[in-house]
């Protein structure tokens, strides 16, 4: 049993509680459940203290109602100022690209993630179709004959293709690739793609004016997570806990 300032916290209440809290073992959830089970407690107990009423749509405050209703009573949490998000803006310019364009064209050799066989087959026949594009075959009539993916119709065109539409392991290899024939095949969780790359138009430098509001949201809720890792870390340091010792310097609330 843990105790919080006199409220108990029963070893039923954490065994309940763990469902919410996966981790690598029976241990470190069990610590999880309990470490939240205590902060929820100190929240109400705090709340109560201040005379804050606080309200949900069930009739069952949870503990971020009276987090949120703590931090706008007892913490004053600054917002970024222009110049901050100026220079934030200069200091990394490389978040405010739009998405480079491909121009793509594709052969897909499918085989499944599981079959070992499959894949194996499938990377040996892509190589010997990149030489076969080498030596001047048509990719058209290939894609035709061989590809997996609808876009065969098409003489294997994907079309214009920026970040995000694709899966992340084609995305990261056709991206950092120049326009021609890549010389590997691409493997994917589809299977092997012979890629052309017929057109890459580099991404450009977003104004400034476009991210202001998305750069000002991230530094805002940056400071607020600071700020609510130190509130809950000044009532932790301040209740009277038995059965459980807080690792302060270790804990995720102080990242």
């Amino acid at each position: 049993m843990i105790q919080v300032n006199q409220a108990s916290i029963s070893e039923a209440a954490i065994m309940a509680e763990m469902q919410y809290h996966p981790a690598s073992d029976k241990r470190a959830a069990m610590l999880k459940a309990a470490e939240s089970l205590i902060i929820g407690e100190l929240l109400r107990q705090r709340a109560k203290a201040l005379g804050l009423s606080v309200k949900s749509e069930a009739n069952t405050a949870s503990d971020d109602n009276f987090l949120d209703a703590l931090i706008n009573t007892e913490v004053a949490i600054p917002t970024a100022s222009q110049e901050e998000c100026e220079q934030y803006y200069r200091l990394n310019p490389q978040r405010f690209h739009s998405s480079p364009l491909l121009e793509v064209s594709h052969i897909l050799l499918a085989a499944a993630p599981e079959d070992d066989k499959a894949r194996v087959e499938a990377k040996t026949l892509a190589e010997q179709l990149i030489t076969k594009l080498q030596q001047g075959e048509s990719l058209a009539q290939l894609a035709q004959h061989y590809s997996a993916c609808p876009s065969k119709e098409t003489g294997g065109s994907l079309g214009q293709i920026s970040r995000g539409q694709t899966v992340p392991e084609f995305e990261r290899q056709i991206f950092n690739a120049e326009p021609g024939l890549m010389p590997q095949p691409v493997e994917s969780r589809y299977g092997y793609h012979i890629v052309y790359i017929a057109r890459k138009v580099p991404g450009q430098l977003l104004p400034f004016s476009a991210v202001e509001q998305k750069i000002a949201d991230y530094l805002n809720e940056k400071v607020r997570r600071k700020a609510v890792a130190q509130y809950i870390h000044t009532l932790i340091v301040d209740a009277e806990i038995d059965g459980y010792d807080f690792n302060l310097s270790a804990s995720p609330l102080m990242q």
